[in-house]
Order: C-alpha cells, then structure tokens, then sequence
C-alpha cells in the first residue's frame, strides 16, 4: 500500500517515437546539468502541475559496488516505463508518440496559443503516463482544435489515425478508472486490465472459479495478467518474458540480472532471483515466494520495490500497475523511527479493535526512512511518500512487512516553497501556529504510523476472503482509511511522548487533527472540478473518514462549522472526543474488512466519501483563485551517468539532474521504449 503526497503535503510549509537502445549500458544523457550549491528544488509549473526535483543525499558514502547495485535497480525501473503507460489506457503509446514527433520536429509558430495548448497537454499526458488525469481519472481536455492537431501531423509528418486519433477529442473513455456505484465498473472504464465486452460480473465468475492450493494463503489471482475474451471465452494475457509486455520485461530481467550480481548479501540477492523468476514465468506462487524472501531480506543499504504491485488502478482491486522505487537506506533517521516497529505489538494490544480483529502476535514489521534515488511507472512523476509492502495479508500475518517513508521526497515538498493557502483556510491564530510549530513532524508520524503501524495491524476472521473479493470496488478506500484511522488515534496519545518520538503529544495531535480534518472536509477540493464526485480512493477515505466524526460529533459540537465573512471554516472544539470517534470508526472500518461486510463498507463511503457538498465546494474554489501554487506535484529523477574504463567497466557513476522536464521525458522515450507496438 502506498500513501501519496496529496495537499496535506503541499500545506505542510501547507518517449517516438522510440527506438530501441542495444547497447550495453545505456548511453550518457547528454541533456543533464550540474547541481549548483543552492539546490533549487523546482523546475517548472503548469496547468495543476508542479514539477520538482530531488537530491539523493549520501550518494557519496555507498560503495562502488552498491552505487552499481543502485544504478542497475534504477535502469531495470525504467526498461519497463512503457508498461504503465499502456495499462493506463491502450492507446497511449500511440497518442505519445505521435504528440513527440510534433513537439520535436514541427518548425512552425511556437509563440501561439494553440501551440501553447498543444505543449501544456504533452506536457500534462507526460505527467499522467497517459491521456488520463492522474489523480481524478478523467480524461484530459485539450485547449486546442481538432484542426490545428491535423494542422500540426502535416506540418511533421506525424500519423495517428482512427480511434487514438478521435479519442483526444470526443466523450468515449472519459474515465480511466470508474468507481460509481450502481454501473458496471470494469465496463465503463478506460484502464487497458481488460478486453471489450469483459464485465463486473465476467470477472468475478472466472476468479471465484479458481482456487489456491493453500486457502490460507491465497494467490494474488489477476495480478500481473488481462482478462479478455477471445471467441466470447474468457482467458488471461500474462504479463511475464514470452507473454504480455514480454520485450520489455525481458530488458527488465537483464538489469535486474546485473543487480543480482551485485547484491549486498545473499538474502538480498535469492529475493532478486526469485523476482527474476516470476519475470520468466508469471507464475503467481514465486510471486509470494518472492515477497516472503525480499519481505525477510532487511540487511544492507539498499533496497528497491519493482514489478506489477497496488491495484488502484483496477476498479474491482486485482490487477497490479508497474511500479519501481529504489531506494538508500537513512539510517540516521530510520534508527530514530525504528522505535515504532519495536513497539507494534503494544500499538496492537492498545487499540480500540475488537479483540479477535486483533493481531496475537504481530511480525517483521520494519520500519526505514530512506532516501529515494530513482522512480518509474505508477510511481513517477507522482510519487507515493510512504509505502508499505507487500500487500497480501497472509504474509503480512505470517512473515511481516516492509514499511518506507521517502525521506528526501518529504523533503523536497517541504523545501519547495509555501502557497500560503494554510493561512487562508485555518479557523484562527493557534491553528496556524500549531500547523506551523507541529504540522511536518505530525505529518512525518502520521505516515509512519500509517504505513507501520496501520497496514500492519488487525486480521481477517477465519474463513474471510480477501478484501477485494469482500469489499471489492471500496476495498482500496476503505484500507487505506483504516490505515489512517490508526494513525489519527496515536498521533493524540502520550505513548508518542514516552517513545520520546514527540516533547508535546497534545500539541503534534492537535495539528494532525487541525489538518486532517481541514483537508478532508475542505482543501482536498480545490482538485476537483465543481459539480465532481470523489472517485480517487484516497480523497474518497479522507472526506469519509472526516465527514464521519464531523456527524457523529455534531451533538457534543466536536467540530463546529463557522462561518465568518461569508467564509466557512471547520473548528476542533474538542479534541478529546474526536479521538474517541476516531477509535469508534477504527473500530468499525477493521470489523468491516474482517468480517467481508460489503453492505457496510457501501454504505460508509456511498454515504460519506462520494458526494461533495457543492456550496462549499463552490467557495473552496473560489478562495483558491488567490493562489499561483498547483495543487498537484510530481517530480523529475536525478539521472546516475556511469563513466566507463577501456574495458567498458564501470569505474564511477555521478549523480546529475535533468535539464528540465521535457528533456527527461523525451530521454525516456528515446532510450526506454521497449514495447513492440510503437517500435
């Protein structure tokens, strides 16, 4: 499971066109600059973007061999780049190449508007890994003609007929991922895990016909395939070396051979080559092999997470998007926050569950702040800021997990500059005195209780499918609530103060829940277009989680809804009992996902989590208008350029940064497009 950076993080200071590479190593990204010492964190911004960049502190310590470990994990990442963009919708390998060829060979008016349009959408698709917004799911609307995009093919040459052509423009596929409820789901949206004509109901009989040789450790069926009908039979395209997305995993498997070669230890290296494997064959038992062994392999300085993971994307919650992070342990401040994972059981043993949700013997939870130092597919350009891996329960029951926060990516939203919306939507003076003195390190906890304590915590009742056989479309909303449920309830308990995690425990947890409720019931907005419903399962959990205690307060007058001149705050009147509600609905999410209760998981996010209430949304947009800041950011990777011997050995690799983002991005293209279709 991943946390992503959503507007808390912003308040908290607030590929032609491709051809294909055969070299051995990758060529040097000539498009690259020198850091400066007075790092500058932003790059550019536009439409609801802000593009950033990152440092990778504490390069220089590693070794030359882990610096190989590193550079090799990043390039195995990359070589599978084109996957998401073509999980995310199938004809986006088509419209992004045909939309490079244009931005890099036309030679007419660069100064008009249209053409300012036509850059803003590549630049908006660059972003999205596709035609569809990255955070709301909707398609991207272009600012210009259909004319002037025909105007612009013939001027360079460019082809894209048909289909992907009409698409930009017309209202077919206008939803990548379609989570409303009462309409068929898989049906109406646009994400490429399913063939035409596959239904909810398709997908649901041909999963409920297969079974796990264990029951009690359940394959992750539908994870890393696509389920189309062929001669109105229903069959799985395997993601693996010979199969679906072959060519590309085949380059992935070459980098990550090289990995294995330098590995830190043996542990660390079995788990690559049981990843390896699973590339080779799709076969779903080495994918667990695998999480168990990179589960248990904890030891060295480096680790990475690589392959078909989080299933957001999938309406129903089975297949995995194409994700890489590699990662360099911090181990200053993963030796300061390793006290949580020390402490999980007393987190278990202390919280509002029922008893029999709660965990007898809580496992391998390892806790790290690491700095991030190279992303791909689902993970980049927007970026999670902790994570928590794997996702399978029953590992997590009987192995444990690994949990991350990105340290440097925190970081550099911190840096990056305020947007000075923090003062506008804060009730009074303490709140924004509390936000200022204890907003990021409230952040930081929350995150790492999230992640550590959250999705490690609880369990299925015996006999339970998994959630998204239970829970199916909300199973996604309604775990990561949970984890932030979790979180809520510590942050606002003296335990933190006695870890000596925190010198005010009152304090930190009052900005946590100053923020968390000034987000989820109003600042999370200003991403949403008036008139929308909450579709993204994370914005869904805020607003229901938020909405919920706001109810359930109202008789006590928890939090009080104020309005002074003509604007409209949301005020903690009693922080006491909103813990208390926070571990009432703690309670009830875990009986939700324990005991597979899907009428009340519906109704819990149908009733709280969907709908807007549009005079406020109205307002928030309108209060927002002073702004310049996006309310979105991604980032640029560092590029790690090897300097090579006589012999072709690798004798260094210095860190550098992009010249821009349209620069790395036509990199990518160029050096990381493996997939057939578009070669």
């Amino acid at each position: 499971m991943k946390l992503k950076s959503i507007v808390v993080i912003c308040l908290m200071v607030v590929f032609a066109w491709s051809c294909k590479n055969d070299s051995k190593e990758p060529v040097k990204d000539d498009t690259t600059e020198k850091v400066e010492d007075k790092f500058d964190f932003n790059v550019e911004q536009f439409a609801d973007i802000k593009i950033l960049r990152y440092q990778i502190p504490g390069w220089e310590n590693l070794s030359l061999k882990e610096q190989k470990l590193v550079y090799y994990l990043t390039q195995a990442g990359l070589a599978g780049r084109d996957i998401m963009w073509d999980q995310n919708y199938r004809h986006n390998l088509k419209i992004r190449k045909a939309l490079e060829n244009v931005y890099t060979t036309y030679s007419g008016d660069k100064n008009s508007e249209d053409w300012n349009a036509f850059e803003t959408y590549l630049k908006r698709v660059w972003f999205s890994n596709g035609i569809h917004h990255h955070y709301s799911n909707d398609k991207l609307k272009p600012e210009f003609s259909r004319d002037y995009l025909n105007e612009l093919f013939l001027a360079t040459n460019t082809k894209l007929d048909g289909e992907a052509f009409d698409v930009i423009f017309n209202d077919k596929d206008t939803k990548k991922v379609n989570q409303a409820k009462g309409v068929d789901n898989v049906a109406l949206s646009a994400v490429n895990f399913y063939g035409p004509n596959v239904t909810n109901a398709d997908v649901e009989k041909f999963y409920a016909a297969k079974e796990s040789p264990d029951p009690n450790r359940p394959l992750s069926f539908g994870l890393n395939s696509q389920l189309v009908k062929e001669n109105g039979v229903l069959k799985e395209r395997v993601y693996k070396s010979g199969g679906l997305y072959g060519s590309a995993i085949d380059e992935i498997i070459k980098w990550l051979e090289k990995a294995q070669g330098v590995a830190e230890n043996k542990a660390q290296g079995d788990a690559i080559g049981l990843l390896i494997q699973y590339y080779k064959t799709g076969d779903l038992q080495t994918w667990d092999d695998y999480n168990v062994a990179w589960t248990a392999a904890t030891e060295g300085n480096v680790d990475y997470i690589n392959s078909f993971i989080e299933v957001y994307n999938d309406p129903l919650g089975y297949r995995g998007s194409y994700e890489t992070i590699v990662q360099i342990n911090d181990f200053d401040m993963s030796k300061k926050m390793k006290v949580l994972s020390d402490n999980a059981q007393w987190f278990e043993d202390n919280s509002p569950l029922m008893d029999e949700h709660k965990k007898k013997n809580v496992v391998g939870v390892t806790y790290k702040v690491v700095t991030v130092a190279g992303e791909a597919g689902d993970a980049s350009p927007s970026t999670p800021i902790g994570v928590n891996l794997p996702n399978a329960n029953w590992i997590r029951k009987e192995v444990g997990s690994k949990s991350v926060s990105l340290g440097n990516i925190i970081n550099a939203y911190n840096n990056a500059g305020s947007t000075g919306r923090l003062k506008e939507f804060v009730h009074d003076e303490e709140e924004l005195q509390l936000e200022e003195k204890y907003g990021q390190l409230a952040d930081k906890l929350h995150t790492a209780l999230h992640e550590v304590i959250g999705h490690a915590s609880g369990q299925l009742n015996p006999g339970v499918g998994e959630t998204k056989e239970t829970l199916k479309n909300y199973a996604s909303t309604l775990e990561e609530g949970r984890a932030d449920l979790v979180g809520l309830y510590y942050l606002y308990d003296s335990k933190l103060q006695e870890l000596g995690l925190v010198d005010d425990w009152k304090s930190v947890g009052k900005a946590a829940y100053d923020g968390y409720i000034r987000n989820g019931l109003m600042t999370q907005l200003i991403r949403l277009n008036l008139g929308d419903d909450v579709e993204e399962a994370h914005m869904r959990n805020r607003q229901w989680v938020s909405a919920w205690v706001f109810e359930k307060g109202k008789a006590d007058n928890v939090i009080e809804k104020v309005t002074r001149d003509g604007k409209t705050y949301f005020n903690i009147n009693d922080y006491d009992k909103l813990h208390e509600l926070f571990g009432q609905l703690l309670k009830e999410t875990q009986r939700i996902k324990s005991e597979g209760d899907y009428a009340a998981v519906e109704a819990l996010v149908e009733g709280y989590g969907v709908k807007v209430d549009q005079d406020i949304h109205a307002e928030v947009l309108e209060r927002n208008k002073q702004f310049t800041s996006a309310p979105y950011s991604g980032f640029v990777n560092p590029v790690l350029v090897p300097e090579m011997d006589e012999n072709g050995e690798i004798t260094a690799i210095k860190v550098t940064q992009p010249a821009g983002f349209p620069e790395q991005m036509l990199e990518y293209s160029k050096t990381y497009s493996f997939l057939p279709e578009v070669n």
